[in-house]
């Protein structure tokens, strides 16, 4: 047993703590052939190097995990992405996954609702439910949830220019559950910069944009301290094309930009800082993987400790959430991207990830099949409870090529939040649309790559089939826009249109001041008032962006 003071220390304080208040799953952990399988593997000799770069679980620099037991503890969420047609039958689909072992869920809102439209508006038209629920009013966000109980179960939302919006209605439905927003947990998105850089799924104007995102950290700060209020994602940065490096680099710009955004509103690093979240890519080079994951984790805690000098530990911890890699998925032999899903998970594992969702084998044709989801699931369950990587904290530690590599990864991605920094941060890089066009880059670069043989993808470009059976595929009800329409209706007709105005008139009011937002936002959702009517109050405040051309 070593018997370093650094680890001693660590021993007799952080490791102490926490199996005090979070007994290990097991009493021992046990190779198949019966050996220990030790908590923290150590290098013979523990030195400087060792300690400033790689160190001890759960304490600075965190490069080997956020928990000093990690998994050994409790196993990463396994959350599973979901949501589509109407919120009726979107409640199925949560009530299978529960009744399947899902740990939490993750809603999918179809593009009308991200973009601040109603489902009878006439550019939501051929859009409804498509790619996730439709949600026009706090009845469906009621409809959404029904029957599970909401202080039992974490809950992510992916939304962002409408977060205010959809967070607002969640708290209501809590409050008709009898439950007060303390009791809530789960995470927003709430990440707008990413939007303009990634993802399209933008309203306002950048700066008014980090207004709202300010206000909900602010309200939830006070009113709902278990819940993640922003939840920065370089998932769809890497889905858009970027690489590994850029991914992190870029998500971490977007992040410094909030903190900093949250600093000059008057809030406390340390109270706000812990409860954010990040929202990463696993891809198919598994071992890049591992040591992206382990250097961001290092960087960021170096970044919230000498950029911004947050004193409480939770403030340097990056916690994230992991999707495995939808671009990585093809269309031809769809039974390989079980093992691609596989591969990707295992990387997210290794990496230490704290939430997981993983694709289904059918998501490059469709929304995917109830069998297809239980495949994605059970493939999260074999590596918690078959492989064995779950009784060891960290076990790629001390490999010759991960550290290297994941030292190289660390200074290429400081490398380049430097430059953005230089170039005036990330807004003006985005505005002046390098950021974009660095992505838009990567991405010629590997479909290049695909096309010119240099990438081998099995099934696509290599080891192809002559005959392929196409898999079922889900089908969408062809009546939910017609239903939602005529539910939404209803909803306008029997709601009290006079308390309403009276809401939404002084949500305009709270706007062009400086007040927060999000009381008002609540209380317009308890009338019945609609997404779309409140983000019309925004859009007249705010105005719309308009992505700058020709870069």
């Amino acid at each position: 047993m070593n018997k370093h003071p650094a680890f001693v220390e660590w021993k007799e304080t952080v490791l102490k703590k926490t199996l005090e208040r979070f007994p290990e799953r097991q009493k021992e952990f046990k190779t198949d052939s019966g050996f220990p399988a030790e908590r923290l593997a150590l290098p013979e000799e523990i030195d400087d190097k060792y300690l400033l770069k790689i160190g001890f679980p759960g304490q600075y620099p965190f490069t080997r995990g956020v928990q000093p037991t990690m998994y050994r503890g409790r196993l990463w969420t396994m959350r599973q992405y979901a949501g589509f047609s109407s919120a009726e039958e979107s409640n199925k689909r949560y009530r299978y996954l529960l009744e399947q072992g899902t740990t939490g869920l993750s809603v999918a809102f179809d593009l009308p609702t991200q973009i601040g439209y109603d489902s009878d508006h006439k550019i939501s038209r051929g859009e409804v439910g498509r790619v996730g629920a439709a949600i026009d009013t706090f009845a469906d966000m009621e409809a959404l949830f029904n029957g599970i109980p909401l202080d039992k179960v974490s809950t992510s939302m992916t939304i962002n220019s409408p977060t205010a919006i959809l967070l607002a209605m969640y708290v209501v439905v809590a409050e008709r559950q009898g439950i007060k927003p303390a009791q809530l947990a789960g995470t927003v998105q709430n990440d707008i910069l990413k939007e303009y850089i990634a993802r399209g799924t933008y309203i306002f104007p950048p700066h008014p944009s980090i207004r709202l995102m300010t206000d909900i950290i602010e309200w939830c700060s006070r009113e709902m301290p278990q819940f993640n209020t922003i939840s920065v994602s370089g998932y769809h940065i890497r889905e858009a094309g970027s690489t590994a490096v850029q991914e992190i680099a870029f998500t971490f710009a977007n992040a410094c930009t909030y903190v900093e955004a949250a600093i000059c509103a008057g809030l406390d690093v340390d109270v706000f800082a812990p409860r954010m979240t990040f929202f990463f890519n696993a891809s198919s080079d598994f071992l890049e993987e591992i040591a992206k994951f382990r250097a961001a984790r290092r960087l960021w805690a170096r970044l919230m400790k000498e950029r911004f000098k947050a004193k409480d530990p939770a403030s340097l911890k990056l916690r994230f959430h992991t999707q495995t890699a939808g671009y990585t998925l093809t269309a031809q032999q769809v039974d390989n991207n079980i093992v691609r899903v596989t591969l990707q998970a295992l990387a997210a594992v290794l990496g230490g990830t704290q939430s997981l969702h993983t694709n289904s084998r059918d998501e490059a044709l469709t929304l995917p099949l109830e069998d297809s989801v239980r495949t994605a699931l059970r493939t999260q369950q074999i590596i918690a409870y078959e492989s064995g990587v779950c009784n060891t904290v960290d076990p790629l530690a001390g490999s010759y090529y991960i550290e290297n590599l994941t030292d190289r990864m660390e200074q290429e991605i400081s490398a380049l939040i430097d430059r953005i920094d230089a170039a005036g941060g990330m807004i003006a890089a985005i505005e002046s649309g390098s950021v974009q066009r660095q992505i838009e880059e990567s991405s010629y670069t590997y479909q290049q790559q695909i096309e010119n043989g240099e990438r081998i993808v099995i099934g696509q470009n290599k080891f192809q089939e002559t005959k392929e059976v196409s898999p079922p595929v889900f089908q969408i009800n062809k009546f939910i826009e017609e239903n939602q329409v005529m539910k939404l209706l209803k909803i306008r007709a029997e709601r009290d249109n006079q308390k309403v105005r009276k809401s939404l008139a002084h949500l305009e009011e709270a706007v062009r001041g400086k007040e927060n937002v999000m009381p008002h936002v609540i209380e317009a959702v308890r009338c019945y008032a609609t997404l779309g009517e409140i983000c019309d109050v925004l859009r007249k405040v705010f105005g719309v962006y308009e992505e700058t051309k020709g870069y």
